[in-house]
């Protein structure tokens, strides 16, 4: 990403460094700009879609294989930039899953809002896509390290499978104590 905002040098860009580590490409010798805009696919599944804007791919990728555990095939995909967002990846990710959630360690109005904006310009939410955004919740979260705050927040792993069995409308703990 550093040598992507280097290579821009047209308009105002943005980094964001996140506290504690982070989790992406294995990094090059030599940074390689990647194509603005341009999300990727890291895992492809064929029912539940999460889209992952920031620091939470590596919970995704976890929350992916509980819910493999349940029968649920996930994709993946890394958003990447929010502005200008791959159009063409969430519609994609919205025409092939039945369940389309976002993530991100941001708040109401943040990449969640820019993608349904999307989606209901596009007429992607006139059907039976249900679309969920999971950001940090709007109240004041104790100084811990990054993963209990996240935790905390509903923002790790189970979190998320929690959410996407919320969406499904079936009860999380129900169907973990069917699995034991």
């Amino acid at each position: 990403m550093v040598a992507t905002q280097v290579a821009i040098n047209d308009r105002p860009s943005a980094v964001r460094y996140p506290r504690g580590e982070g989790r992406g490409v294995e990094m090059p010798e030599v940074g390689i700009p990647l194509e603005i805009g341009k999300g990727r696919i890291v895992r492809e599944g064929s029912k539940i879609a999460l889209l992952s804007f920031g620091t939470r791919l590596a919970e995704c990728e976890k929350a992916a294989d509980e819910l493999a555990a349940h029968g649920l095939s996930t994709t993946i995909a890394d958003a990447r930039f929010m502005k200008p967002l791959d159009v063409d990846l969430v519609l994609k990710l919205a025409r092939e899953h039945e369940i389309l959630l976002t993530i991100e360690e941001g708040s109401i109005g943040g990449f969640g809002s820019h993608v349904m904006q999307t989606l209901a310009d596009n007429g992607m939410l006139d059907g039976g896509l249900r679309m969920r955004s999971m950001i940090l919740p709007d109240v004041f979260l104790d100084h811990d390290s990054p993963a209990a705050m996240y935790a905390r927040a509903g923002l790790d792993a189970k979190g998320i499978v929690a959410k996407v069995f919320e969406a499904l409308g079936k009860d999380f703990k129900a169907e973990t104590v069917k699995l034991a």
